[in-house]
């Protein structure tokens, strides 16, 4: 697909005439920026909004810029603008430093690989940096604050463009529509027998349109099982208040009217495996596991395991010497310390590319003992949905490979870089569109499945085996939802593996209660509704797992997943039926 940059004067030729005896310098326009891709603009105006091509009153655009071609899947791009939702929202629009600009370079940056043009994405801050505009910058900014009061943004577009982003053809009848709290439980009580799935949508949501026609198509397959609720949150706003929805595309499920996940972003296959999942659980679970007491396990809004916590990092990168003055190290860092201070929404994506090319040269000439500079740098960068986002479609993931390769093919691999590695791994699983890269890339997973089943071999190190737990909890974590919804995607030889290792781990553990914790949840996991008849239950069954778990006992008395998972789930759910 086609990536254009539609840029947009908002000064409407006043800039080009005037900027030079005023700011000192000469601007040819207050650029505004949306992107246009496959038939639609997309634009930060309070919420993200997409609108059919030069249909604000702003008009046609100054100019019409190509950027580029994708050649991403667009449910791909559908799930990461949902996360830029989350960042670019209406309480976070900030005329100088949280604007439009930084919308469309963040959208280029993902799907492009390099942002928009800097004269457009610097032009904020060349007029900040002169005098007549740090004395304007007040003045402009309650204006703006005024406009979203009036009118939901700056330019409005969201209200301009009701009816152009309507939620389309009507539904049938097999969906129930509701309008307001009252329709809704009217709806939902229908379902104390049955399942439910609640479609939370809005006006001005693309993602969601796409998903219409699945949405309606298994409300006509499931509907003796499964009662379809369709919400439009433009309109019944007590609903979305009532259960806190922030974004759409949002998912809730009930199971005989009791609440039970809720999950964001326009992803079709987990609609259709959750909606399968939904009819079978209305007749009562289908697996055994599911009649089991395992609150931990069972759990469906159970997060992945980030490691967010920032060093300093001038003390980190002075351990770099003159590489540390590299402009993509700084870049990173720049934007890692305005982020930790400022919150997502002030931070705008350093250039990846160039970071990229960094790294792939620091893996050979910096020395291995301070290579974990360089990573952890990296790992703090990634707590970030859009940066982990970015590299969740790298081609070939190389460089998140290269950090892994290194780290496995050295046998005596420096302590400090094996726990920021893992600890990057972690990270990965910030944005939702890794996970699935993990787990059915095989050169990708490959290389986790050996990080984690060596790093469970340091004896000597607590930290390492945590976080090789933490690791491998959020590989079974991904895996687990994806068997609650179709079937496993981790292949089960790589379920084996990994369960061998952790097992032993969990045998030769007796100093770190935190290390044991993890490896009793990821291991769980990785057995929580697994296939009855397979290789996965006969290796625990063979490697007594129960009778290893419980004999951790003498050694921590106090840890309630030996109960969980030793009692309940590797006794009770190992029977042969």
């Amino acid at each position: 697909m086609d990536v254009h940059l539609l840029v947009y004067d908002l000064s409407g030729g006043l800039a080009r005439q005037l900027s030079m005896g005023f700011l000192g310098f000469q601007l040819d326009a207050i650029y505004h920026t949306s992107i246009e891709l496959d038939g639609l603009e997309y634009v930060y105006d309070g919420p993200v909004s997409a609108i059919k091509p030069g249909s604000s009153h702003l008009g046609q655009p100054l100019e019409r810029i190509f950027l580029g071609k994708t050649e991403l899947p667009f449910e791909v791009i559908a799930e990461y603008l949902d996360s830029l939702r989350e960042i670019y929202t209406p309480q976070a629009y900030n005329l100088f430093r949280h604007n439009c600009n930084n919308f469309t370079n963040d959208f280029s940056t993902f799907m492009l690989g390099k942002g928009i043009p800097e004269h457009i994405a610097n032009m904020p801050q060349a007029v900040l940096d002169s005098p007549f505009g740090r004395m304007l910058q007040p003045q402009l900014e309650r204006m703006v604050e005024q406009r979203k009061a009036q009118h939901g943004g700056l330019l409005g577009i969201q209200n301009d463009q009701q009816q152009t982003n309507g939620t389309g053809a009507s539904s049938p009848a097999t969906v129930a529509e509701v309008s307001n709290l009252q329709t809704f439980n009217t709806a939902l009580g229908s379902a104390t027998k049955k399942s439910a799935i609640v479609f939370f949508t809005s006006a001005t949501c693309p993602p969601c349109k796409a998903l219409y026609p699945l949405y309606n198509e298994l409300a006509a397959e499931h509907e003796q099982s499964v009662v379809f609720i369709k919400v439009d949150t433009s309109k019944a706003f007590d609903v979305a208040q009532q259960y806190t929805i922030t974004s759409t595309p949002t998912f809730i499920t009930f199971v005989h009217g009791k609440q039970q996940e809720t999950w964001v972003g326009a992803d079709a296959a987990r609609l259709r495996g959750t909606v399968k999942l939904l009819a079978e659980m209305a007749s009562g679970p289908s697996h055994p596991h599911r009649l089991l007491y395992l609150p931990n396990l069972s759990n469906p809004d159970s997060k992945p395991v980030l490691f967010t916590k920032m060093p300093p990092l001038p003390k980190l990168l002075s351990k770099l010497g003159p590489a540390a003055n590299d402009a993509a190290v700084q870049g990173m860092k720049h934007f890692i310390e305005a982020r930790f201070a400022d919150g997502p929404a002030m931070a705008t994506l350093p250039d990846l590319p160039a970071f990229s090319t960094f790294l792939a040269t620091a893996l050979t000439d910096i020395p291995r003992e301070l290579l974990f500079t360089v990573v952890d740098l990296f790992r703090c960068g990634l707590v970030d949905s859009r940066l982990s986002g970015y590299y969740a479609e790298e081609q070939g993931h190389k460089t998140i490979i290269a950090i892994l390769q290194a780290v496995n093919n050295d046998s005596e691999s420096p302590y400090a870089l094996r726990l920021v590695t893992l600890q990057m791994a972690c990270n990965l699983f910030s944005s939702h569109l890794f996970p699935h890269q993990i787990l059915e890339q095989a050169p990708l997973r490959t290389a986790v499945t050996q990080l984690i089943s060596s790093s469970f071999l340091d004896d000597n190190h607590n930290n390492i085996r945590v976080a090789a737990a933490s690791l491998l909890y959020n590989v079974a974590l991904e895996n687990t939802q994806r068997r609650r919804q179709s079937k496993d995607a981790l292949p089960e030889e790589d379920q084996i593996e990994l369960a061998a290792s952790v097992l032993e781990a969990i045998t030769q553990e007796e100093t770190s209660a935190e290390a044991l914790h993890g490896m009793l949840l990821a291991l769980g996991l990785l057995a929580y509704c697994m296939p009855m008849e397979g290789d996965l239950i006969d290796l625990l069954r063979t490697m007594d797992a129960q009778g290893t778990i419980l004999a951790k006992k003498k050694h921590f008395p106090k840890e309630p997943l030996l109960t969980e998972v030793g009692t309940e789930l590797l006794s009770k759910g190992l029977v042969r039926r």
